[in-house]
């Protein structure tokens, strides 16, 4: 039902007792070692690793093909790829530490660029405040009284700058003042004109009434308020003075009129004047402002001067200071030196950690080893080929005319020959390098599938001569392996349920 499933596997290895318990519904998973509880902080996955690598010290695919042979779940070594073929192996010869060992390389090299690179960029900072400190010492260096007297002919030249401002400011004052006394007049003029106007307007009051009163007496021989007729001599004596006044006026009109326009004309010069007044003052306030920042630029040029008379005090400090970079540049010159040199080693480490350097040496040392077992074990089972794998764990089979096989050339029963004695192999290679050494083998339905009668007794002779090896064979074949073993268990299905009889 899925629910409560306790699997117990208990194992001695490295002189220690373990017990691993895996559960499901719910999830167990617990290894006990000498009877006390591995620390299970890590996740499941880091758990079964270490379970693997620290423990069994198998993997996963290396056990399937050290210790199972014949199950479907199970992909023989000759089926398998040719980088998990290498896997295996290098689990088998012990080699894999190599790989993590080129892997950390990498990263070491990773972290060499980097510091590199960063070392480099210091040294070329480094070497930009040596060289800008140097020139500026030799700047410091340079002889002070030619600069002096630079500095001085400068303050000479502003000096006349000031001189020659001066003359024009004195020269603009004085026409600003001459411009002035026009300015000031503006008022009085602006006043003879208003007067004029109104003087003006007066007489064209007084010239309009006296043109109305000669009109009357033109039109009119009776008095229009008494009724009276007018006498002619009184009109005409009317008429006279009347166009007299008219005539004086008129007269008066043309006078005040050329004199207005006299005023008027004053007036537009003194604006005039006014306009080139503003223009001098701006150009007086010029020549102070420019005044003022010459004088500035001579107490610069002063304090160079008096900065100069000191250098020599500067100078010293500035030496120490130079010191001290030129020793730091060489303090990382030697640290770039030292991880160039780091670098070097770094790339002929990895050269020999790849697949094809110190892994394939050692593996070409033991093919020789695993090619023998292998034929001797086929020989063993009844089936005389020469079998060899080369450097790129690719199979060569001869049969006994030369002609060559590959493992897709053979029936399943020769295959499987093949898969035993690999298997085979595998074990007493792992038994020779102490790295996967296990007394457990398990045959699942080996015999069972294409293996003949022959076939089956060359097995078997193999198996007996197996010492201290943990053997289980499963088979359907119980009839015919009865007596062939001295324990047996007899499995039975009663009502979809697995019993022991």
């Amino acid at each position: 039902n899925n629910k409560d499933c306790i699997v117990e596997v208990e194992f001695d290895t490295n002189n220690k007792a373990y017990r691993v318990v895996r559960g499901i519904k719910p999830n167990l998973f617990e290894i006990y070692c000498d009877g006390v509880l591995v620390n299970q902080d890590a996740a499941s996955r880091d758990y079964q690793e270490y379970l693997e690598k620290f423990i069994l010290k198998l993997n996963y695919k290396s056990f399937t093909q050290i210790v199972i042979l014949g199950s479907a779940s199970f992909t023989p070594f000759m089926q398998l790829s040719a980088s998990d073929r290498r896997a295996i192996i290098e689990d088998l010869l012990d080699i894999q530490i190599f790989s993590t060992m080129n892997s950390l390389v990498k990263d070491k090299l990773s972290n060499n660029k980097d510091l590199v690179a960063e070392k480099k960029h210091e040294i070329d900072l480094a070497t930009q405040k040596h060289d800008m400190q140097k020139k500026h010492i030799e700047e410091l260096k340079q002889n002070n009284e030619d600069k002096v007297k630079e500095y001085e002919s400068e303050i000479q030249v502003h000096s006349e700058t000031i001189s020659s401002l001066l003359g024009n400011v004195n020269t603009l004052t004085a026409e600003v003042d001459n411009l002035q006394l026009v300015v000031e007049s503006k008022i009085e003029t602006e006043a003879k004109v208003k007067k004029i106007t109104k003087i003006e307007s007066q007489i064209e009051s007084n010239l309009s009434k006296f043109r109305k009163d000669i009109s009357f007496f033109q039109n009119h021989d009776d008095c229009p308020t008494c009724r009276q007729t007018i006498a002619m001599e009184f009109k005409e004596e009317e008429l006279t003075n009347l166009s007299n006044k008219v005539m004086e006026c008129e007269h008066g009109l043309q006078q005040l009129e050329e004199k207005l326009t006299a005023e008027q004309d004053k007036l537009n010069e003194i604006a005039e004047k006014q306009r080139e007044l503003q223009k001098k003052q701006v150009e007086i306030a010029t020549c102070n402002t420019t005044i003022i920042e010459t004088n500035k630029m001579i107490a610069r040029v002063r304090k160079l001067i008096d900065e100069l008379k000191e250098s020599k005090v500067v100078t010293t400090k500035e030496e120490q200071e130079l010191k001290e970079l030129k020793e730091l540049l060489g303090t990382l010159q030697e640290s770039l030196k030292q991880l160039i040199e780091e670098k070097t080693y770094y790339e002929v480490a990895s050269n020999l950690l790849k697949d094809t350097g110190i892994k394939t040496k050692i593996v070409r040392q033991y093919l020789p080893v695993i090619n023998k077992l292998v034929n001797k074990y086929l020989a063993s089972l009844d089936f005389f080929v020469n079998f060899n794998l080369d450097e790129s764990f690719k199979e060569t089979i001869k049969s006994r005319h030369r002609d060559e096989f590959t493992y897709n050339n053979f029936s399943e029963g020769e295959k499987q020959r093949i898969d035993m004695a690999l298997m085979l192999t595998w074990r007493a290679v792992a038994k020779l390098k102490n790295s996967s050494n296990t007394n457990l083998l398990i045959l699942d339905e080996t015999f069972d599938s294409s293996l003949d009668a022959n076939g089956t007794e060359e097995l078997m002779k193999i198996l007996h001569m197996l010492e201290g090896v943990n053997l289980f064979v499963i088979s359907h074949k119980g009839d015919i392996l009865q007596d062939k073993f001295a324990n047996v268990i007899r499995f039975r299905k009663e009502k979809n349920f697995s019993r022991i009889s």
